[in-house]
């Protein structure tokens, strides 16, 4: 079953890329999936993915984007993690990391580019927790050129919900 994110955001996709249901391709842990179908020639399509969790607003992005890297080095032949920047503020930090990956899809190995974004929201009445959403571009690295262009665009649109519940963390997407 999908999962929802601990604080409900606003987003607009880029032309061609197509909304599914994370349970029908496999990504249940996934708050959100999109494709870009016209990627899929060579057997891997490009998708972004948003999940997200509350965590100690002590805790650095930095460490949660260690920590998802680790998750994926459990199933990987390798994984490498390239230039990561830590950007925002204080109470709404972003950090980006970006990955090679050679792991096993569909019974095939592969190699893969990951571009992760962890976006940090303070509840404004516990500031001791903060929701943390990852934004996820994942493609193979013949068509990251061409998609991460429209990822840039769509991380531009992302926004805390304006019917939403004023800072508070816990709502869902």
């Amino acid at each position: 079953m999908a999962t929802t994110i601990p604080v409900p955001i606003e987003f607009s996709l880029p032309e061609g890329w197509l909304s599914v249901p994370p349970d029908e391709i496999g990504t249940p842990n996934a708050a959100f999936v999109a494709l870009r179908p016209d990627t899929g020639g060579d057997g891997f399509t490009a998708n972004i993915t948003i999940s997200g969790e509350v965590r100690d607003a002590a805790l650095d992005l930095a460490d949660i984007a260690a920590e998802s890297a680790d998750r994926l080095r459990a199933g990987a032949h390798e994984v490498k993690v390239g230039n990561t920047k830590a950007t925002g503020t204080a109470a709404n930090p972003v950090y980006t990391q970006p990955l090679r990956l050679d792991v096993d899809v569909a019974g095939r190995r592969r190699y893969l580019v990951q571009y992760q974004v962890f976006m940090g929201f303070t509840d404004a009445s516990d500031p001791s927790r903060r929701a943390v959403v990852q934004i996820v571009l994942s493609s193979t690295p013949e068509t990251f050129e061409r998609v991460f262009a429209d990822f840039e665009t769509f991380l531009g649109t992302i926004r805390p919900e304006q019917g939403g519940r004023g800072g508070n963390v816990g709502g869902s997407a």
